[in-house]
């Protein structure tokens, strides 16, 4: 079978513990390049581990290696614009960490690059390939818990102190902050789930005194038809990542919501209807199926993806929404 040759930019914690693992196992994709911006040494130690051909000692040349055919791009958040532009304009197609960028703005920025070079792009929501979100849809769609009118998630870990004092995630200057690092997931949940775009949101945020960046929110949007939902992220809490459906007639639980890696795939669906309950499990390798959803539509010349442009666009709206109801503490339109 023919694979896609990718390149990696960077040598990022994400690349090496998730993303090259999953290009190993997916069956039409390669690593055939990895990038440094700074230490040679710790690249050449990478490609060793994962067996990977090729390493550079800047990102500018694996983007001219005219063998690879796309770039993973696992680098800080404010930096994503800039080498996601620069590969586009080499024509490489790109999977990108999300969040996409740090504004509405620089993800349009982005597309117009990737449309006028004509090349794919992709941000990085590897929990939106897991199978148990589509079945969630499945079960609302069918009514067994109603009509739903409000929506709940949330993604916390504990950020201990000793990272805390070297982290991006602390740091304002590169798109730190705990909506940009686990509340767009739950942002994106909330807005995939229910099919819809919010039309307000109000946020309130502890902001850390010395790193100022938000380390805990807490949002309320609004929907048409009366629709809620909250979204709650933190850096202070025990790990969780989860979302909840509340119907007429039931509830609709998903405890695993967006790493069910971490339970060997398996997610979990609880339904409740008139106090009963029942659990399905459904198990998938969320990685892989992004890693192999872009390269299958590389390969097949196709001009469009799963995970668009226009969800991209529509979540970094909401983010840009949250933060500024985080600046203003007031509530803010968005259509």
């Amino acid at each position: 079978m023919k694979k896609v040759r990718w390149g990696v930019l960077s040598t990022a914690g994400i690349a090496q513990k998730e993303q090259i693992p999953a290009f190993l196992r997916s069956n039409n994709a390669l690593v055939t390049a990895i990038a440094t911006g700074s230490r040679i040494d710790k690249a050449i130690e990478v490609a060793k581990r994962f067996g990977i051909e090729k390493t550079y000692d800047s990102y500018e040349k694996l983007l001219d290696d005219p063998d690879i055919d796309a770039v993973y791009i696992p680098l800080p958040n404010h930096l994503h614009k800039k080498w996601v532009i620069a590969a586009a304009k080499k024509g490489k197609h790109i999977l990108c960490e999300k969040p996409a960028a740090i504004s509405v703005d620089e993800v349009l920025e982005m597309e117009k690059a990737c449309n006028e070079n004509g090349v794919l792009f992709m941000e990085a929501f590897m929990f939106y390939f897991h199978p148990q979100h589509a079945r969630v849809k499945e079960i609302i769609d069918s009514g067994e818990i109603g009509d739903v009118s409000y929506m709940q998630a949330g993604f916390s870990f504990y950020l201990d102190e000793e990272r805390r004092k070297t982290s991006i995630k602390m740091s304002d200057e590169t798109g730190g902050g705990s909506i940009y690092d686990v509340g767009c997931y739950a942002i994106h949940s909330l807005r995939n789930i229910l099919g819809a775009e919010p039309g307000t949101v109000h946020v309130h945020a502890v902001m850390d005194p010395e790193f100022h960046i938000d380390t805990d929110a807490v949002g309320y949007l609004t929907f048409q038809d009366g629709v809620r939902a909250t979204f709650d992220c933190s850096f202070n809490l025990a790990a969780r990542n989860e979302y909840k459906v509340f119907g007429t007639e039931g509830t609709i639980t998903v405890p695993r919501a967006y790493r069910p890696d971490k339970n060997g795939g398996d997610g979990l669906i609880i339904v409740e209807t008139n106090g009963i309950s029942r659990t399905e499990t459904l198990n998938d390798d969320q990685y892989r199926n992004q890693i192999e959803h872009l390269s299958a539509a590389i390969l097949d010349g196709q001009d469009h993806v799963k995970h668009d442009f226009v969800n991209t666009v529509n979540n970094m709206r909401v983010i840009d929404a949250c933060m500024e109801s985080i600046k203003t503490g007031n509530q803010v339109k968005l259509s």
